[in-house]
């Protein structure tokens, strides 16, 4: 008999020789029928593995995160075996699990069009009612080399090459289909429920421009026809969310050929844009930050000494000023330890909060852009607050105290992740410990549930990011805060202690919005582009019904913009049906409809996007109802 240490700790004793399977139905015949994997002391597993000794063991399913990737890359092999069929002579790359889905990518002398799309998908449906099970099997490097030559997989012949020697070199075999792959994967193909097909994309082997360009089908499954079909929805809502397309239409930014990358921000975006950085200001001088700008520019020995210059050259834009090399900032860090140099430091003036509004530019492959979720040139709301060690927890529960305020006012919720100590890291293990144990104790003194990411942490110092969740579930990483030993040292930042001694503070590094660009971005497509009162370019719009009412409009314009509201007035000569609909499609909060009956009464028919119609109104209870929307900020 061996001992299994289960997942709550509990031990059970079964016979050698059992296979997780089996165990798995010894407890239940539900579990088993759930089960997808198992987790055999860390490492991920077949259920068909064979258990020889005592382990810890966990058995997955399709709950576990872990479980759902085995789901998904398991109905990447099915696709790919489907394609096979389909496409004989179909060559095949890699088809890994991503969130929501997975893809694979296929070299083939057919171009594959959307319609074919339909006919892999039902030749996936005829495998999996054959039930295939996967039969797992070992090689060693030669034996490899010569099997995957034999099976005219080219692209596999230079995976198992890249691999290190000693690897353990593993096949999957359903049927007559065989891949190299570490797997683990189902049991049987009949546990693969819902799936759909997606799209058709490029793909260079290897993500090199200079290799061959493949063809990658992207696909997404789920354990439930139900959360398929959600999923479908979510995927839709964000099609007619897409910030590139609600930006062009509502005017807010464009992308031009001229400058791919850098997006321009028209008048009605600025006002956004501008609307955010003053809410950063406000948040920011009420929580006792002073605000800095540092340069765009700097030379090739402040590169050096921040180590970007050697580690992070291929992302900087760099020149030469009177022959000397100097670089445009990627990141606002090494200006913000220059700032804390230009006067000698005592231990009485921390924490010491310093905000800064910085642009940076790094260079991003062209494949990787993305409207303003991914640019080469972005406005960071960065800052670095300077601070004793005794002093880190505090700080680190007021930094999530301001981020959280932030993202409440847009009405996100979020989730936390604490990124530890990662294999390749600067520092000792002392300063790794105290550095890890305040950051962890300030999210459970501040009652913040978060995920423990063992190993993700930065190579200077461990990390709190923040994923925010939009209103159809999809999440982004925006606010970081990272806690930072090494560039003080690189620097040679010092204070004066109450010894009269000179020390090293430790640095936070933080931002909230990320990058106010991509913020922008996030909240189109989070408020389906009707932003709230306070952010919207245009607060009201106004349509007269004839030239008639022109001279009460434009009184009521005048006395708009004097109580600082944002209002369009539009005159044109066009139908007032016309009109309305123009303005709906711009998703202004409040619409004036003014025609005979308002200029007789002197008062305003209102119309409010988000409640319909208000009827009349007088000019100043609307004035009141605006301004107090403004003062609100967030409304639903």
């Amino acid at each position: 008999m061996i001992n299994l240490t289960l997942k709550d700790g509990s031990v059970r004793s079964v016979e050698k020789g059992k296979t997780i399977y089996d165990v798995a139905k010894d407890i239940s015949g539900r579990l088993a029928k759930e089960a997808v994997a198992g987790v055999v002391n860390g490492k991920t597993v077949d259920l068909s593995y064979i258990l020889e000794e005592d382990v810890a063991l966990n058995i997955l399913t399709l709950n576990d995160d872990e479980g759902l990737d085995v789901f998904r890359h398991t109905t990447a092999h099915v696709m790919a075996m489907a394609v096979q069929n389909l496409f004989p002579g179909t060559k095949l790359a890699i088809g890994p699990s991503i969130e929501n889905g997975f893809y694979y990518d296929f070299d083939t002398k057919h171009v594959f069009v959307p319609e074919d799309l339909d006919q892999i998908e039902k030749e996936m449906k005829r495998i999996i009612s054959e039930d295939l099970h996967a039969e797992r099997f070992v090689l060693n490097r030669e034996d490899a080399l010569k099997f995957v030559n034999e099976i005219d997989a080219d692209y596999k012949v230079e995976l198992i090459n890249d691999l290190p020697e000693g690897e353990e070199l593993s096949f999957y075999r359903h049927g007559k289909f065989v891949d190299l792959c570490a797997g683990p994967h189902l049991y049987g193909l009949k546990q693969i429920k819902a799936f759909k097909l997606l799209s058709i994309a490029g793909a260079y082997w290897r993500g090199d421009s200079d290799r061959k360009m493949l063809q990658r089908i992207y696909a997404t499954a789920f354990p439930k026809a139900s959360q398929l079909e959600e999923h479908l929805h979510r995927l839709e809502e964000a099609k007619k969310r897409d910030h590139r397309k609600l930006g062009k239409e509502l005017k807010l930014f464009s992308l031009m050929e001229q400058g791919p990358g850098f997006p321009f921000f028209l008048p009605k975006g600025m006002i956004v844009k501008n609307k955010l950085i003053e809410y950063w200001r406000d948040v920011h001088e009420k929580a006792g930050y002073v605000e800095v700008e540092t340069p765009q520019i700097l030379n090739r020995s402040l590169w050096e000494t921040s180590g970007h210059w050697f580690h992070y050259a291929e992302n900087m834009y760099t020149l030469k000023i009177d022959d000397e090399d100097y670089a445009i900032k990627p990141m606002n860090c090494p200006g913000g330890m220059l700032v804390y140099k230009t006067e000698l430091r005592s231990y009485r003036d921390f924490p010491m909060r310093v905000g800064e509004l910085g642009k940076v530019h790094r260079h991003e492959l062209s494949g990787a852009l993305h409207g303003l979720m991914r640019v080469r040139a972005f406005t960071q709301d960065d800052a670095h607050i300077f601070m004793l060690p005794s002093q880190i927890k505090d700080e680190i529960k007021e930094v999530v105290r301001v981020i959280d305020e932030v993202y409440q006012t847009f009405g996100f919720k979020y989730h936390i992740e604490l990124s530890t100590r990662p294999e390749k890291s600067m520092g000792s293990d002392a300063e790794w410990e105290l550095a890890e144990a305040s950051l962890q104790q300030a999210l459970e003194e501040s009652n913040l549930a978060y995920r423990l990411n063992p190993g993700d942490g930065a190579f200077y110092g461990p990390k709190i990011d923040f994923h925010l969740e939009d209103c159809i579930g999809r999440t982004w990483q925006c606010g970081t805060i990272q806690l930072d030993m090494q560039l003080p040292q690189r620097f040679e930042l010092t204070y004066i202690g109450e010894d009269g001694e000179k020390h090293r503070p430790v640095v936070i590094h933080r931002v909230a919005f990320g990058s106010i660009e991509r913020f922008v971005g996030i909240l189109i497509e989070h408020f389906a582009g009707k932003f709230p009162t306070w952010l919207s370019p245009v607060q009201v719009k106004m349509i007269t019904v004839a030239d008639r009412h022109f001279d009460y409009a434009n009184q009521l314009k005048k006395q708009f913009e004097k109580a600082g509201i944002r209002v369009e007035l539009d005159a044109r000569h066009e139908s007032v049906g016309y009109k309305i609909r123009e303005a709906r499609l711009e998703r202004n909060p409040y619409m004036l409809v003014i025609g005979d009956n308002e200029v007789e009464k002197q008062t305003i028919s209102v119309r409010s996007r988000d409640h319909g119609e208000l009827g009349e109104m007088s000019v100043e209870d609307l004035l009141a109802k605006v301004n107090k929307e403004i003062e609100d900020k967030f409304t639903v």
